[in-house]
């Protein structure tokens, strides 16, 4: 039997399409249609938005090994929750995701709990140390479409070379976690006013700086792309647009709490805004969103990464970086962004969706008929308290607090996968 439905009356929102308008939109076994039959179910949209499902390049799921904090059954639950249907796992999982064994391992978790698409990243090098190459053709042939270290920047500019080469080879999507590691081995906070008077170790923003600047070289140098995380600071975002206005071949993400904070929320030690890079000064936060305008960022990814209550509840320079992102970064980018008219939600849609899906490569971000159909549907007036993380983890900055704007519903494969 077939498996259809169709939606009336929402204001359908797809950049793929340049499509901004209150239409229908049909479903039949799993993928976008252009027509259904009268038996069809129906659901009212009326008020609500229709989106693509989001898109996130950059998160954390902590299994294998660290799963107190978080899972991929919990991890995609709150994916869902928060309107992703397609994210990208990072490899700094114990044992990192670094051979085609621990790859088959993940994939096997993946394909029994994950409620969402989950496509996991490997490493760069082996054990994410920096110095020698991971098989990247082996793990290319596990499907395997994206590579990095992640947290640990590889700091040989030879080694990163080679890196590109190679993925340029194999087909491999490269990303890079932008930090001098020399400049940040007593960085607990931007290095500004709120390092001075908080007395607390500083991470000058030219830790970043140096080395996108060296990833932009090397990507003119090989001719190969260069995908740069979590961006933070104004100068970065500078080199970032020049190198696009000269041609290089670069792409860059922020986040949205660095797009919503800055370094003056660390004035009561709350560890829940200490992050990896760290949140900066207003100065560099108005330059991210003005990149985000003219299109230096081109996409916005929430680098989720849960820790436990107890990691987080202790002394400042002895909490881990990083706090969760799913569940509250529509709600946020919508404020920081679309309600201040900063963007419209066509190209809200398109960082959060409809970009970070075609730089993979994956058929998603888009509601073309034949499309599998992931999507959204979004109350962007209703407000609401998070309070009731569906993340293993509460690590939030925005835990407890009202926020306005929020995903009601998400579907993978056209199944309903989260409700509000």
């Amino acid at each position: 039997m077939k498996k259809e439905f169709i939606v009336k009356n929402a204001r359908v929102v797809d950049p793929s399409q340049n499509l901004d308008k209150v239409c229908d939109v049909k479903i039949c076994n799993g993928k976008f249609v252009e027509s259904v039959s009268k038996s069809a179910k129906v659901i009212d949209a009326k008020g609500l938005i229709l989106a693509p499902g989001f898109v996130d390049l950059h998160v954390h799921l902590r299994e294998p090994g660290q799963t107190s904090k978080e899972s991929v059954a919990t991890g995609t639950a709150a994916a869902a929750a928060g309107g992703f249907t397609s994210i990208v796992a990072m490899p700094n999982t114990s044992p990192a995701a670094d051979n085609p064994s621990t790859i088959r391992l993940i994939n096997d978790i993946i394909e029994e709990t994950a409620v969402v698409n989950v496509y996991q990243s490997a490493c760069i090098t082996e054990g994410r140390q920096g110095e020698k190459l991971a098989p990247l053709g082996s793990l290319k042939s596990m499907g395997v479409r994206a590579i990095t270290d992640d947290g640990s920047c590889i700091q040989s500019a030879e080694i990163m070379r080679n890196a590109m080469q190679y993925a340029k080879m194999f087909g491999l999507f490269v990303m890079d976690h932008c930090q001098e590691s020399t400049l940040t081995s007593s960085g607990q906070i931007h290095e500004g006013e709120w390092s001075v008077r908080l007395g607390l170790g500083g991470w000058p923003s030219a830790a970043e700086d140096i080395i996108v600047s060296r990833d932009i070289i090397l990507a003119k140098y090989t001719n190969s792309h260069i995908h740069l995380q979590h961006i933070s600071s104004a100068y970065s975002i500078d080199l970032i647009r020049q190198a696009k206005k000269r041609g290089i071949s670069v792409s860059a993400e922020a986040t949205p709490h660095h797009l919503a904070l800055t370094d003056a929320c660390l004035k009561d030690f709350d560890t829940n805004y200490k992050m990896c890079p760290p949140l900066r000064s207003e100065e560099d936060r108005k330059a991210l969103i003005k990149g985000v305008v003219d299109g230096s960022i081109e996409v916005i990814a929430t680098d989720h990464a849960p820790h436990t209550e107890t990691e987080k509840d202790r002394e400042f320079n002895l909490a881990p970086f990083g706090i969760t992102g799913f569940e509250t970064a529509f709600s946020v980018c919508h404020d920081v962004l679309v309600r201040s008219k900063k963007i419209d939600m066509l190209k809200l849609v398109k960082l959060m969706s409809t970009r970070p899906a075609e730089l993979l490569g994956i058929d998603a971000g888009t509601l073309k008929v034949g499309s599998p159909a992931d999507f959204v549907l979004i109350d962007e007036n209703a407000e609401y308290v998070y309070n009731s993380p569906v993340s293993r983890s509460s690590n939030s900055p925005w835990l407890n607090k009202k926020l306005k704007g929020r995903v009601v519903q998400t579907f993978v494969g056209g199944k309903l996968v989260y409700k509000a």
